[in-house]
């Protein structure tokens, strides 16, 4: 009888929504899940004829799930402090491959196995875009994000340096100040240069740069590796020399360095001079140099757009690697596979893959993982009206079965 199979429908579909419902309130605590809603439809209806205005008498057949829609805003951001962890905000997905098959997520509670790549827990790993010798292609194509393939920044050798310095106006002839810089070599050892300023007279200074004897295997005096005169304005700006000195060779290092030809740059970024001659002691407030030793990875971080930056313990910072993330037309059309990943289908669509916060895709956020965005309290109000569909079912099934009952005690 058409009476049952209403009412059963009915307890089918509200049974598959409680356990919709049950199963959100089990990922409640799930990185990345993202709420599932079902949507019902009703069932073809039965012509029973038509009224004398001609207007159709139709019955239901009962109700079915017609879909399922998965919610996909965002989740709180859970900070971890866990660099390989990674909270994705806005569309897209992160891409993970096993063997041949890529699945995308939204978890991103990364680590990083024991060949230094980041995998998300089941071992699948993070697919982007590698770097070499610190640069990404985004045309090329997706592999393994390493953060370790670059444990060593070899040294680059100093070849300018400046220094903010001040010397004393009207300080007596004869009388000196010294600024020591540190400078790097190709074997990435520091050598200190020494730049010695002796007053000469009214509004004029020479300058000594020397070098340790020892460390060009001599004894004795420092090695002189560059000299000159320098002269201030009224104002005491430097007049000359202008720009830079250039030509400051050192040869013979005893540490077996390749010889070094260093520029002295006299202008700050603005193009101001930074050596002044005022009227306050003579000091110096700040040295820089171009070069570094070698580092090592002491750490690295993930920035907004997904570049996976190593820092260095020369202080160096060196690209490793770019996330990836991709988008689909329509995110509805992905298939679930377990442990929070999705599949791509005909509904969704290819996926288009791309980086983060570029061409509507979102943001990423390091050190940080994307919560569940199962609302508990909308679950509960759910859950109480599926336990009312399914009672009214119920009660509309045992009310069928007694009128049938009665219909055959008659017959009887």
């Amino acid at each position: 009888m058409a009476s049952f199979a209403i009412p059963l429908s009915g307890l089918a579909a509200n049974s598959e929504w409680l356990s919709t419902i049950s199963n959100n309130l089990a990922n409640l605590n799930t990185d990345g899940y993202k709420d599932q809603t079902i949507n019902f439809g009703d069932l073809l209806y039965q012509m029973q004829g038509s009224a004398g205005n001609n207007d159709p008498i139709q019955i239901g057949s009962g109700v079915q799930v017609n879909s399922t829609t998965s919610n996909f805003t965002n989740g709180n951001v859970d900070s971890t402090g866990v660099a390989s962890n990674m909270a994705l905000q806005g569309n897209g997905f992160f891409v993970v491959k096993n063997g041949g098959e890529t699945d995308y997520t939204r978890a991103g509670d990364f680590t990083v196995n024991s060949s230094g790549q980041l995998t998300d827990p089941s071992g699948d790993l993070v697919m982007g875009y590698p770097a070499v010798n610190g640069a990404v292609s985004t045309t090329s194509a997706l592999g393994p994000i390493t953060v370790n393939q670059a444990a060593v920044i070899p040294a680059v050798p100093t070849t300018s340096f400046d220094t903010t310095t001040n010397l004393q106006a009207g300080a007596a002839v004869g009388a000196t100040f010294s600024t020591p810089i540190n400078v790097v070599d190709s074997l990435g050892i520091s050598q200190t240069l020494s730049i010695q300023y002796t007053n000469t007279g009214t509004n004029t200074w020479s300058y000594n740069i020397t070098l340790p004897a020892s460390a060009t295997g001599g004894t004795g005096n420092p090695t002189t590796v560059a000299s000159g005169a320098l002269t201030f304005n009224s104002s005491g700006a430097l007049t000359s020399p202008s720009g830079s000195v250039t030509g400051i060779n050192i040869t013979g290092l005893s540490d077996g360095a390749a010889p070094m030809s260093l520029t002295w740059n006299l202008n700050g970024a603005s193009g101001s001079p930074t050596l002044t001659q005022q009227d306050s002691a003579s000091a110096t407030s700040a040295t820089n140099q171009n070069g570094y030793g070698e580092g090592t990875l002491t750490g690295y971080s993930v920035l907004a757009d997904g570049t996976v930056q190593g820092q260095f313990s020369n202080d160096q910072t060196l690209t490793l690697g770019q996330v990836a993330v991709a988008s689909f037309a329509n995110v509805q059309g992905l298939t679930q596979a377990s442990n929070g990943n999705f599949q791509s289908s005909i509904a969704s669509g290819a996926a288009v893959v791309g980086q983060a916060g570029v061409g509507g895709n979102g943001t990423i956020t390091g050190g940080a993982v994307e919560e569940s965005n199962v609302d508990l309290s909308t679950e509960f109000s759910n859950m109480i009206v599926a336990q009312q569909g399914y009672e009214a079912n119920a009660k509309a099934l045992t009310t069928f079965d007694q009128i049938s009952q009665a219909t055959i005690q008659l017959i009887s």
